[in-house]
C-alpha cells in the first residue's frame, strides 16, 4: 500500500510564517490583535528574539486570509511547509525524533500547537525533507496532520 506523501492532491500542507518584527513593546501584540479582527485564529505560536528584531512563527486557520494582511500591513514574512505530528504522550514526542534520527533526517526545530481538535497535541516540526519525514512517521504509525487537520 503507498504511503501518501504531502504532494498528494489529497493532502493540504500545513503552512508556516515567519515574521520578522521589531523588538518592541506591544509588536507581537499588535499581530495577534491584527489577526483576531479579521476572525483569523493562532493554532500554533513561537517567538525568538535577539536585541533589535524578533522572528515570530505563526501557524493559523486561514493562511491566505493572514498572508493578504501582513501585506496590507508591511510585514516581512516567509511561508514555509512544516509537518505536524499528532501526539498524546511525551513517550510520543521521543517516538517521533527517534523515526527521524534513524531516517537520518535534521530537524531544524520545534514547537508544540496551542489548540487541536481531539484535545489531542500536535508537534511543529520544520525539517529539511518534508515529504521523507512523513513517509518515515507514517511508517512508525504516527500520525502527521494537514492543514485541514488543525484549522477550526
Amino acid at each position: 500500500m503507498p504511503v501518501e506523501t504531502l504532494q498528494s492532491p489529497e493532502h493540504e500542507p500545513v503552512r508556516q510564517f515567519s515574521i520578522f518584527a521589531d523588538n518592541k513593546v506591544g509588536r507581537l501584540n499588535d499581530i495577534i490583535m491584527m489577526l483576531a479582527a479579521k476572525d483569523i485564529h493562532i493554532m500554533a505560536i513561537c517567538t525568538v528574539d535577539t536585541t533589535d528584531s524578533s522572528m515570530i512563527r505563526l501557524i493559523v486557520d486561514y493562511w491566505e486570509q493572514a498572508k493578504e494582511l501582513f501585506e496590507e500591513h508591511g510585514f516581512a514574512y516567509s511561508l514555509n511547509e512544516v509537518i505536524v505530528a499528532e501526539i498524546a504522550t511525551e513517550r510520543q514526542i521521543r517516538e517521533v525524533t527517534c523515526a527521524l534520527v534513524q531516517a537520518e533526517i535534521n530537524i531544524h526545530y520545534v514547537y508544540p500547537m496551542l489548540t487541536r481538535p481531539r484535545s489531542l497535541c500536535g508537534l511543529v516540526i520544520r525539517l529539511e525533507d518534508n515529504d521523507l519525514a512523513a513517509d518515515v512517521l507514517r511508517q512508525k504509525s504516527i500520525k502527521v496532520l494537514d492543514h485541514r487537520e488543525i484549522a477550526r
